[in-house]
């Protein structure tokens, strides 16, 4: 640190201590947990002792910038010897002799198991205990010494990368590392070349509006300012009000992506451009009813016979071509519009009321038929794009009505996750990443809610579904088949063959009786429709990204290619799994699959699935591995982290002698906190595989992060909206 940034942080320290202690100037274990912020105590205890040197069971100021000197401004030795003696139980911060035996070594591990919200057996955590110890033992005395654990510590260079920085980072000037503001993502050349499809589209848009505004305006110039505003902004809601309906003609859309046209025009950015559009229709539509309001009121100053309420409110002005409804059919409109906004929200979607969303959009059957009473030339406008939609709503219906689809079976996962398993009926054929509209009658009769596939195109007998409990509907179906004596389960009875697919199953050790059910109940699915992941596979390096739930589209996907691998590479005869698959749509040269979770338990949705891809490359050595796994479990404390650093390395440790990770039970070892993405993209971009596409299915706020790293080393960028 320079002489500044060692005066600032000093005063950093003096104004945070004053904010923590009480009144007599000391901080307490207490205060001092709570400043720390660790869920476990051991390490809590373990910290405020040696903090607390001369042994007052409080903590002044002296001494806590004494040992966050030392933390901080402190030598690697330094730090290391803090490390041991928070290690070293029996030992005291004075002394730099003592010892650590492999009773202390447990009860470090396990407080890091806690630290890290990791649940293992008590096996396990002797398994890792006997990993470390061994490996740091040097000389077998039964003990581990200062120096053998320096030592050990060296042989994971990235554990010592700021080494207990993280301890003390609640004393951290927030600005201390602060850098020079880099240039706006928006203004960089990498942005515009990765988003020129989309910025051209909303280009050619923009000019549109401003063409129709200006015209349309300039012929209405004989009635004033007002007259004139109010009438621009009515031929860009005619041009708005059915251009947002052709952004959703899911099924076109679909149909379009397997063509030429999605080079050229942003398909798969559709849900964005809806909502844009949508924003547009709102501004449009204040404007022009305040160009009109201010209209109404020259009118009632140059001419009293009507007052400004029968302008509003009434009919008698005969203004519109039905009937003079147009003041009130534009009420009505202005109403209608806002509350479908605000219900639209991402706090009304995201928060558990989706059913709100739902039911408030489907308004816009009433804002049609009264854009077309209001406005004299709104359905010449409306009528071609109007029929292509009713006529994909009414093959919707009749798709999702034929055949008969039953929910047989049903697992309910941990974090309220449900998996459901759909007979699937021959004519149904979808791609990998698809999505569907379900509506399951028992649940909620009238409500259609979309889902990604999370089963391969290529498994035939049956679909898959993954639900996660965060709203009304899906709460609701966690909780109908959580309980084991559902009258309307009890009510249904299995058919012959369902019967034996129990019995087979029976003697299952690993199936959960009590989170398994099968059932024969009645549902309705509508689609299959289109996602950006459609491209995957005429890829050539594809980096696939799921956050949590979010692993949904590329579990079919990372199925499927097991199939297409499988036909590409029998390695003792010419049979084919998938005579469909020409070969040429197979481009992909290389495929890593990164997997975030919070939790552990979250890993068991699709843990079998990621078993069977690593057993089919097990021949493979690493560098030449089709598909490259990588998990990280943000709850679990990253590795330079003194309260995981043990854990983390017995963790290794027990991976390499197992060669299994001790939290999944796969062969990847799963990486503590959340990935750097800068190292991430940079190890891709150096493979030199082919083109790079980036494929992102989870959370908002992680898109805008990585997509603004897939714009820093030029890689495509997709997002999961449906």
């Amino acid at each position: 640190m320079s002489l500044d940034e060692d005066t600032r942080w000093l005063e950093w320290v003096t104004k945070q201590f004053e904010s923590i202690a009480g009144e007599d100037k000391e901080i307490d274990l207490d205060e001092f947990k709570t400043a720390l912020k660790v869920k476990e105590s051991f390490f809590a205890e373990r910290f405020f002792t040696l903090f607390d040197s001369d042994g007052s069971n409080s903590i002044s100021l002296d001494e806590l910038l004494k040992a966050l000197n030392l933390l901080i401004h402190g030598s690697e030795t330094d730090k290391l010897r803090f490390l041991f003696q928070v290690y070293d139980v029996d030992g005291q911060f004075s002394h730099s002799s003592g010892s650590i035996d492999p009773d202390e070594l447990r009860t470090v591990l396990k407080s890091c198991l806690k630290e890290s919200a990791i649940s293992l057996p008590e096996e396990k955590l002797d398994d890792l205990t006997l990993a470390l110890f061994e490996s740091a033992d040097k000389d077998n005395s039964g003990s581990i010494t200062f120096e053998e654990l320096k030592a050990e510590l060296e042989t994971f260079p990235e554990v010592m990368e700021n080494l207990t920085i993280s301890a003390a980072n609640w004393l951290k000037p927030p600005d201390l590392d602060q850098k020079k503001r880099p240039t706006p993502r928006y203004l960089t050349r990498t942005y515009w070349h990765n988003n020129s499809r989309k910025l051209l589209f909303l280009c050619l848009y923009s000019v549109l509006n401003l063409l129709l505004f200006i015209m349309n305006m300039m012929q209405y110039a004989y009635g004033g300012p007002w007259l004139m505003l109010a009438k621009g902004c009515g031929i860009c809601l005619n041009l708005n009000c059915t251009f947002i309906m052709v952004l959703m003609l899911r099924r076109c859309l679909t149909w379009l992506r397997a063509t030429w046209i999605v080079r050229i025009l942003p398909l798969d950015q559709n849900i964005l451009l809806h909502q844009m559009v949508g924003y547009a229709i709102v501004i449009f539509t204040v404007a022009h009813t305040m160009a009109h309001v201010m209209n109404f009121i020259t009118l009632t100053q140059a001419d009293d016979s009507y007052q400004l309420w029968e302008y509003l409110l009434t009919t008698r002005p005969g203004i519109g071509w039905v009937k003079g409804t147009a003041s009130i059919t534009g009420v009505v409109l202005q109403v209608l519009i806002c509350l479908m906004v605000v219900c639209s929200s991402t706090f009304v979607r995201r928060s558990g009321h989706f059913e709100v969303f739902y039911w408030s959009h489907l308004l816009y059957i009433w804002v049609w038929v009264l854009l077309i009473v209001h406005c004299a030339n709104f359905w010449k406008w409306f009528v071609a794009p109007g029929v292509i939609f009713f006529v994909e709503k009414l093959v919707g219906i009749a798709v999702s009505r034929m055949g008969g689809l039953y929910i047989v079976e049903v697992n309910l996962l941990p974090s309220k996750v449900t998996h459901l398993v759909i007979k699937r009926p021959p004519f149904f054929q979808f791609k990998p990443g698809d999505y569907v509209y379900i509506n399951i009658p028992v649940i909620a009769k009238y409500e259609w809610h979309p889902f990604t596939i999370s089963s391969a195109p290529e498994q035939q007998d049956s679909m898959w579904l993954h639900v996660r409990s965060m709203g009304q509907w899906t709460n609701r179906l966690f909780e109908y088949f959580r309980q084991s004596d559902s009258q309307a389960m009890s009510n249904k009875r299995l058919t012959a063959s369902l019967r034996n697919r129990r019995h087979e199953t029976r003697n299952q050790a690993s199936k959960n009786i009590e989170n398994h059910r099968y059932c024969n109940i009645k549902c309705y699915v509508d689609g299959p429709y289109g996602t950006p992941t459609r491209q995957i596979f005429a890829s050539e390096h594809a980096v696939l990204i799921g956050a949590g739930i979010g692993i949904t589209p590329f579990a079919s996907i990372l199925q499927s290619i097991i199939y297409r691998m499988r036909k590409q590479n029998c390695p003792n005869c010419n049979y084919s799994w998938c005579e469909t698959i020409k070969d040429n749509e197979m481009k992909l040269r290389k495929v890593d699959f990164i997997w975030i979770n919070r939790d552990q338990k979250s890993f068991e949705w699709f843990v079998s699935l990621l078993t069977k891809l690593e057993m089919d490359q097990a021949d493979e050595e690493p560098e030449g591995r089709f598909l490259e796994m990588h998990m990280y479990m943000t709850s679990a404390l990253s590795k330079n982290d003194m309260k995981a650093i043990g854990l983390q390395m017995a963790l290794d440790l027990l991976a390499k002698k197992e060669k299994r990770d001790s939290i999944t039970g796969l062969r990847t070892r799963t990486q503590p906190g959340r990935p750097d993405w800068g190292k991430v993209f940079k190890k891709v971009s150096e493979e030199k595989k082919g083109k790079v596409h980036v494929f992102y299915c989870g959370s908002p706020a992680l898109a805008k992060v990585i997509k603004a790293q897939s714009e820093k080393f030029g890689f495509n960028f997709y997002k999961e909206n449906f």
